[in-house]
């Protein structure tokens, strides 16, 4: 047995740990720990792959391990959270689009296990754990949209996880990310920033989010060219 396994192993456990502590939470209506927990989630995600790499332990099993962590961490955490902090006055629509977060952020996760040997310089579609710090944000943030503005944001996200639209992933050369969009989700978001200046992390999660589906709108209609 490799031991340096449990390494990145353990970080992905402690992702999924936080994640179901986050669930907790939730049940209690303890809507601050229960974001935060989501947040330091995904702190966690962002360091089993760099574990396993620099252990020279990069696998299949670490593979679906990460996955499942995510799934749970990701997909299906914040969905528990964004109907229990501001879809419940929807009934039945609110957790129907709670639970259409869960699925497809199953699919985004499926999508990228299986091209993972496919590098494109951009993410197809948003990261769940992006997802995932949209909605945490947003519950930290205090903004208080009305269900039916909350409900349109998470389907929204929803839909864009397991979307075609182009997201950079800051490790150089990706995908082109053009003036005009940029500077109007530039300006959307310094807008929200006015409004509330204690909601920044928020802010710069809406702002990732917008320009990535304004980028994709504008290339649609000026039929401008994208990389893949």
């Amino acid at each position: 047995m490799n031991y340096k396994r449990i390494v990145p192993n353990s970080i992905s456990g402690i992702s999924l740990m936080l994640g179901v502590v986050s669930i907790f939470f939730t049940i209690e209506n303890d809507f601050f720990p229960a974001a935060l927990c989501i947040i330091l989630s995904v702190v966690a995600d962002s360091l089993d792959g760099r574990a396993a790499r620099a252990l020279g332990v990069s696998g299949p099993f670490g593979v679906e391990m990460d996955s499942l962590c995510d799934l749970g961490a990701f997909g299906v955490a914040p969905a528990i959270l964004i109907y229990q902090f501001g879809l419940t006055d929807l009934g039945w629509w609110g957790k129907i689009i709670a639970g259409l977060y869960t699925f497809f952020g199953a699919m985004r996760l499926a999508r990228f296990n299986v091209n993972t040997a496919t590098v494109h310089g951009y993410f197809q579609g948003m990261p769940i754990p992006a997802g995932a710090c949209c909605i945490a944000t947003y519950v930290l943030s205090g903004f208080n949209f009305p269900p039916v503005a909350t409900a349109v944001m998470t389907l929204a996200i929803a839909v864009i996880l397991y979307s075609n639209v182009k997201f950079p992933d800051f490790k150089g050369h990706g995908n082109p990310m053009f003036r005009y969009p940029v500077i109007l989700a530039i300006a959307i978001g310094l807008y929200l920033l006015w409004q509330r200046p204690t909601g920044w992390p928020f802010v710069c999660m809406f702002t990732y989010f917008i320009a990535g589906v304004l980028n994709a709108v504008y290339v649609m209609l000026f039929h401008k060219q994208q990389k893949g």
